[in-house]
Formats: structure tokens, sequence, C-alpha cells
């Protein structure tokens, strides 16, 4: 072996390693279900599975998926598996696909959420030190307080702004020297023009962006990065699992770092349910290993991304899921081709003179569908130029002929929570 294969070799993550660490915590999880949760213990009983059946990861291939619309339909807390008496907290879903989901949480969850929020903020580098400009919603939805709670516990100062009022978000981020920004990657692209836009930026403090809420690319970040002087950093959750936190990309962002103490991941294929090796692209799953109040066996997320076969260059013990591509329910599907929004951020990044922001504009003209795609175009760029690139790349990477319209930057809607991408008009 020559010594740059030697030193691959030695990146590599151990996943094996990693499952059999994990095994345990499973069997105790499945137990658990079969023991306290009524609405598992049926579902198994019916798939003809006993607690002894499922004991390594390879056995949960054999498992039924849950998916959210067993968590929408029926009664509201019916997969919870713990005795009311221990729920502490309500949290929902912000119902962008459908009813909301309502999540339970013991006083144990609500522990463990604010530990991995707060790992998230250490690995972006936040300290007690630091000033933590909150945006997202309080209330219901869990990103605002769970945001709160993981500063906290990691001592760093909180500013509980929550959403809106840019007006009132400029003035307390001047007046007490933010040095964080917690936000949806939406609102702080936003924030960051409409800092730029009145030249605020070196009254700023910032020196760290942690976003998320929904999937934002490369383009987005180097243009938030480039408006504010600050690093960003892409932290990923779903309501359904804690909320956000339960992973982030660190300073080397090569990936995002997954709580693995917590969370046993898979990655299948959405059409088969078939298990994929680290380094194919599909569908993440998630098996909660730790949650009390309402634990999920083989939880869908719909969030198409692979486990990195790679050990991050950064030295942390846990493995990392590639920045997701995009959702399952996101996808479009034109001419025969599939789209999801990262590859229209991947052409976007490879376009001079793009902007991060578009849209996708789906109609059925004269029985043929047709795709129009809306950019953006940076000033000092050409417009006609930057949109002829745009189809030219759309075809390169993608595969499809479609038209491109680019308008001047700051056309297209700006949004303070989730932006949205695809406009599909086609009759069903």
């Amino acid at each position: 072996m020559s010594l740059s294969e030697a030193k691959n070799c030695q990146r590599k993550f151990d996943y094996d390693c990693l499952y059999r660490q994990q095994e345990p915590h499973l069997q105790a999880l499945v137990q658990r279900l079969f023991a306290h949760s009524p609405y598992y213990r049926e579902k198994l009983a019916a798939a003809g599975l006993t607690p002894g059946d499922i004991r390594t990861v390879a056995d949960l291939e054999h498992v039924p998926l849950t998916d959210k619309w067993e968590l929408r339909n029926g009664k509201p807390l019916a997969l919870m598996a713990v005795p009311e008496e221990k729920v502490v907290r309500i949290h929902s879903s912000s119902g962008t696909t459908g009813k909301p989901i309502i999540i339970p949480y013991t006083a144990y969850d609500v522990a463990v959420w604010a530990q991995m929020m707060a790992r998230c903020f250490a690995m972006a580098g936040v300290t007690n030190r630091d000033r933590v400009q909150v945006t997202p919603g309080y209330g219901l939805w869990t990103a605002g307080i769970g945001f709160q709670a993981g500063i906290e516990y990691l001592g760093a100062m909180v500013i509980p702004m929550g959403p809106g009022n840019t007006e009132k978000q400029l003035e307390m981020m001047v007046d007490l020297q933010a040095t964080v920004l917690a936000a949806t990657a939406s609102y702080a692209l936003f924030l960051a023009e409409e800092i730029d836009r009145r030249g605020l930026k070196d009254q700023l403090a910032l020196r760290v962006g942690v976003l998320g809420s929904e999937r934002w690319g490369e383009k987005m970040r180097q243009r938030i990065e480039d408006l504010l002087g600050i690093e960003t950093f892409d932290i990923y959750g779903l309501t359904e699992i804690y909320g956000p936190g339960i992973g982030i990309d660190c300073p080397a962002h090569e990936g995002i770092h997954m709580w693995t103490d917590h969370l046993l991941l898979e990655v299948i294929d959405p059409a088969t349910g078939k298990q994929l090796p680290p380094g194919e692209t599909g569908e993440l799953v998630i098996t909660t290993l730790t949650k009390e109040g309402m634990p999920l066996l083989r939880y869908r997320t719909h969030d198409l991304t692979c486990l990195k076969r790679e050990a991050c260059s950064c030295g942390s013990p846990y493995p990392m899921i590639e920045r997701v591509l995009g959702r399952t329910d996101d996808m479009v599907k034109i001419k025969g081709v599939n789209i999801f929004p990262g590859q229209v951020d991947h052409v976007l990044h490879l376009t001079p003179g793009a902007g991060s922001e578009y849209q996708l504009i789906l109609t059925r003209q004269e029985g043929k569908d047709r795709l129009l795609v809306k950019i953006e175009y940076l000033p000092g760029y050409d417009g006609e130029s930057t949109a002829a690139e745009c189809r030219r790349q759309i075809k390169t990477r993608i595969g499809i002929l479609a038209d491109v319209e680019a308008v001047p930057l700051g056309t297209l809607p700006r949004s303070e929570k989730k932006t949205r991408r695809v406009y599909d008009y086609r009759e069903n």
C-alpha cells in the first residue's frame, strides 16, 4: 500500500465500529418500545417481529419504516411512550408540508436536546463570552426555545428576539453588539442585505452565523458571509427527532456532524427501502436511541443525503452526512428528469454573476412541460449572459433544457422564515 493510500484509509470513518457501539442501545430501545409504546408494539407484532429479532443495524432493514403520516393521523399523542405525568413540554412541527405533528418531551428529552444544541454552538466556535441573537420563532415551533436552551447551557448570553421586526433586530444587534446570529438561512440573507443597504456593517460585532431550518447552498452561504464578514455554520434538525441541533458542520465545512450517541443513522433507497452503503445518496432515516417521550424507530426524514465515507479533518469522532441535497417531497419531475433544489444551488455556484436566490416555475403548455428558472444577477454583470451561462450549466449538470430568466439582485422575494423555491402550476 502506498503512503497516499494509507492516509486515505486512515481518514475513512469506521461505521462498523460505530454500529457495534450503538447496538446495545438499539436493543434497549426496542425492548422499551415493546414495553411502553402500544403503537410500536402492535406495529412490530403485525410485521411478525419480536424484541429479539432486532439486534443489529442489518436487522433494521426488515423493520417497517415510520413516516410522518403516522405521526399526523389518529390521536396527536398516539406514539407517546411514557406516562403523561412524565411529559413536561409539547412542541409541534411547522406544518409546511401538511398538518402539524405534535411531539411530547420529557425532562430528560429537554436536557439532551439542550446538550446537543450546546455542542452545535461549541463546534461553531461559540463560547460563554458570546452574545447570541436568536431570530427564529418561539412557541410551539422548536427553533427559538431550542436555540435558547443550548446557548444558556453553553453559558453564552441570549438575546431572544424571535422572528420579524427587522428594525428592532438591527437596533439590538448594534446596541448589544451581538457576536452570533441564529436564524433561518433566508432571514440571515434578508438581514445581511438590509445591513449592507444601510451601511451598518462597521457598527456590528457579528463573527458567526448559525443558520438552518431549511436547505441552503454554497451560493447563499458565500453571499451572507461576504455581506456580514462572518463565518456561517449549517445546523440540522427536525422537530420529530428533537428539533434543530442534532447536527452541524464544523470549521472544516466538510459535512454535517451528527450526534450518534443519541441517533442511529441509515440511508435508504427511497423507492425500495433498501439500505445504502456510505457514500451513496438516498433518504436519511433516523432512529432515536435515547429519546423518552416519543422515540422513533426508523423515521423517514425525506431528506436526501449520504453518509460520508471520510472522517472529518477536524478530528471529531462523530460521523458526517453530506449537506442535504433536497427532500423527496421537494423533487420535481420534468421531461423524465428528477430535479432537486440542491442541484440548482450547485448550478448557481458554478455560474459567474448569479446570485443565491432562485425560483423553479413549472407549467404545462399544449401538453408539454415547461421549466422556467428565475435567478438574480449581481451588480456589474449582464443579465442576458448570466442567464445564458446558467442555462448551459443546467443542461450540462442536470441534463435538461430550461428557460432561464435573470432579474436584478433583490427582485425575487426574501423571507423571514423559509423561502419557497418551487412553483408547480401543472394540472395533476
